[in-house]
């Protein structure tokens, strides 16, 4: 889930058909701290520390004392992504590919796709859309219309796909309502598992129809507006903007030539809809959120079509 595979490749075999790990004493490592909590960090550069932590001693008593942070998944994530291993650029040198091509030994930051639902949370929290709530009921965000329709007998009471209404369109993808016979499209086309069986190793592929669900699906389309009124609030100056924009898709700042590149697009889009009142008002009109007042809406709809192509980016549904 972090670094784009595991110790063992083989998820799903740990037996004697799968890969044997490429950090033995690694997976051992952080077996015990996961089990045990701080035996092996809490004394930093004790060698002997960490060499119990592998091969702790036997213990004077039946029943070992267990620290209060054993078992605390939080705990163990962070401690990983905040390693030098996970921390480091994934930029590939042809020396680098040379000597490690699959990246096995993790000289180099993996770098991959996200998962189906990390790609629209993300979306959503740098539209600002996204709702933190923890915990509640199954939600059900924007699907297409009677898609439920041609799976379900005429008794059935799930005939007809009805969405949620206010913050349950803008929670995250874990409560999302999953019909196995007809799981959400977007979903599906990036790879999210059916849910019919155990998947352990989801697929990564990339295909057109992945950017058309980005570009189209209401939800993004939605939040690309969304993330477009943040950036005409955020600042009185286009570039400025469109810098804070940026930086909310992909957590860095645009070089000259793509801000160029970018303002060109904006410059371009705020003349053609200029001309196109329609298509402003179809455009603006996506989704159930309501758009910002004393906003010049040619204008927003341009920013929109901006916003569109940052959550679009590779660097905005990719780990760098």
């Amino acid at each position: 889930q972090l670094f784009g595979h595991g110790i063992v490749a083989t998820v799903e075999d740990f037996g004697l058909q799968g890969e044997f790990p490429s950090h033995p004493e690694l997976l051992d490592w952080l077996a015990v701290e996961f089990g045990q909590g701080d035996r092996g960090t809490r004394r930093q550069g004790d060698e002997q520390t960490k060499r119990d932590a592998i091969n702790p001693p036997l213990p004077l008593s039946p029943c070992p004392p267990v620290s209060s942070l054993a078992w605390d998944t939080k705990r163990l994530q962070r401690l990983i992504v905040t390693s030098a291993t996970y921390r480091q650029s994934s930029a590939i040198t042809p020396e680098s590919l040379r000597v490690e091509p699959r990246n096995r030994l993790l000289g180099r930051a993996p770098r991959y796709r996200l998962d189906a639902e990390a790609i629209r949370d993300a979306a959503l929290f740098s539209s600002g859309l996204l709702a933190e709530r923890i915990g509640g009921p199954s939600v059900k965000p924007y699907q297409p219309t009677d898609l439920w329709k041609a799976v379900v007998y005429d008794t059935k009471n799930t005939q007809s796909y009805e969405p949620s209404r206010g913050e349950g369109l803008y929670r995250r993808s874990m409560y999302t309502y999953w019909k196995r016979q007809v799981p959400p499209p977007s979903m599906s086309q990036l790879d999210a598992p059916t849910r019919e069986v155990c998947v352990l190793r989801r697929q990564r592929t990339n295909t057109p129809l992945q950017a058309l669900v980005l570009m189209n699906d209401p939800q993004f389309v939605e939040a690309a507006r969304a993330l477009a009124e943040r950036m005409a609030t955020s600042s009185r100056d286009d570039q400025s903007r469109l810098t804070n924009g940026f930086r909310w898709a992909t957590s860095r700042t645009p070089s000259d030539s793509e801000r160029d590149t970018l303002m060109r697009l904006f410059a371009a889009e705020r003349s053609r809809f200029r001309e196109r009142t329609r298509s402003v008002d179809s455009l603006l009109a996506v989704g159930e959120s309501s758009v910002a007042t004393g906003l010049d809406r040619a204008e927003l709809a341009a920013w929109t079509v901006v916003a569109n192509v940052l959550l679009n980016l590779d660097e905005a549904i990719s780990r760098e």
